[in-house]
């Protein structure tokens, strides 16, 4: 079979841990890689951000990256793409012209509406995945959603126009069914997690030779909860923690969510014991996590969490929110336990209980590495992506529906 991957912002190629660079960029990697290692061919489409970049780049996982022009050739905020995408839909027309795919996968709502207009001039068929929805960033953010007017409602009319809907939790899918989606489009399929570099057994980082570790791992946004996590910390003598991500340790300095965590630290009288790491490479990062008695997951919303997913490849407890993605991952009191997000008492309270039961820790990490290997690995997971892929090549056809309501959206970008 071959695949077309729309990425628009979320470059397989990007350095994680950038501010609009994180869990799709791991997906859209791991997914593809999986699709090749299972014998099918795949083409990653995603938007030039440097002049400096080549049309195609070979990736050694076997797949390819074609990078389009759409829009300046520059790094530009996500939020920002919208007016760009007839631009990239109309590229991508052109270059899947006597191309051969047989289908094409969208991630993120941006992307879908490329891809379906792209479609509709090919007649390859779209498969959707949203990642994130504009209903719940804007339930949880409200003013501060700096999303392009619109997006629900084109959200809403992709839902509607793909061939199928790849949702990744239980909670999205209730999301998209109240958006109007038609239930029999839609298809779960989680994210996953690489079972070969996620293990626990390996090299562990250093740390100090007293008292316990909870680590963060994520990009240095007010959502993903790190505050919450700091002021909990107050409740939990003899520990620290480590928060990695955000830039490079040399340019933690002068990025504002470091100086702000910094000063939650400060207040909550915890400043002596939250280190800030900044990046972290993939290669490091599973010794990082072994290297914690307890993984901290406490975003405000969350559409899956890829992160209590290595957490629990490497065989560490996971202490999450309880909200998206994570309520079908952790398994409360088995592989982690869940609290309410922004709850930083609740939070204190359950990392207290949890550091001072040994036996509950390890009993929990090996819960959490059956679990991983059962469910999430990527090759199991890229078999389920391609069985959506299957029932939408066995002759399906775009409708006239269809087409009024990509019309509808290329007014909104115009």
């Amino acid at each position: 079979m071959r695949i077309a991957m729309v990425s628009e912002h979320a470059s397989p190629l990007a350095t994680i841990g950038d501010v609009d660079a994180g869990g799709q960029n791991v997906h859209v990697a791991a997914l593809s890689a999986a699709l090749v290692r299972a014998g099918h061919e795949v083409t990653v489409f995603t938007r030039r951000d440097s002049a400096e970049l080549p049309v195609r780049v070979s990736v050694s996982d076997g797949y390819t990256v074609e990078h389009v022009d759409a829009g300046p050739p520059v790094a530009v905020p996500k939020d920002e793409l919208l007016p760009h995408m007839a631009e990239f839909g109309e590229v991508l027309g052109r270059r899947w012209e006597d191309a051969g795919y047989d289908v094409a996968h969208a991630h993120f709502w941006m992307s879908g509406l490329a891809a379906v207009s792209a479609g509709l001039q090919t007649r390859v068929p779209v498969v959707q995945t949203f990642h994130a929805l504009g209903t719940v960033k804007q339930r949880h953010q409200g003013r501060n959603d700096s999303s392009p007017a619109g997006r629900i409602a084109i959200e809403a009319r992709l839902a509607r126009t793909v061939n199928r809907v790849i949702a990744t939790c239980s909670d999205e899918v209730t999301e998209l069914l109240q958006a109007g989606a038609p239930s029999t489009q839609l298809r779960v399929v989680p994210c996953g997690v690489d079972l070969h570099h996620f293990t626990p057994e390996g090299r562990v980082a250093l740390r100090a030779p007293v008292g316990r570790r909870l680590l963060v791992v994520g990009r240095l946004v007010e959502r993903k909860g790190v505050a919450d996590a700091i002021r909990a910390l107050a409740q939990v003598p003899d520990a620290e923690l480590v928060v990695a991500g955000g830039p490079a340790a040399e340019h933690l300095d002068g990025d504002s969510e470091a100086q702000r965590l910094r000063g939650v630290a400060l207040r909550a009288g915890v400043g002596d014991r939250v280190v800030l790491l900044g990046r972290v490479s993939r290669a490091a990062l599973p010794a990082l996590i072994r290297s914690a008695d307890v993984v901290v997951a406490t975003p405000w919303y969350e559409p899956f969490g890829i992160v209590p997913l290595e957490a629990m490849a490497c065989g560490r407890p996971v202490v999450a929110s309880a909200v998206g993605g994570m309520l079908d991952s952790v398994l409360d009191g088995v592989t982690g336990i869940l609290v309410p997000p922004k709850d930083p008492r609740a939070l204190g309270q359950q990392l207290r209980a949890l550091l001072d039961d040994d036996s509950r820790r390890a009993a929990m990490g090996a819960a959490g590495t059956v679990r991983a290997r059962a469910l999430y690995g990527w090759d199991r997971l890229a078999g389920q992506t391609l069985r959506v892929y299957d029932s939408v090549c066995a002759g399906e056809a775009w409708t006239l529906r269809s087409r009024v309501a990509v019309a509808a959206d290329q007014e909104v970008v115009q």
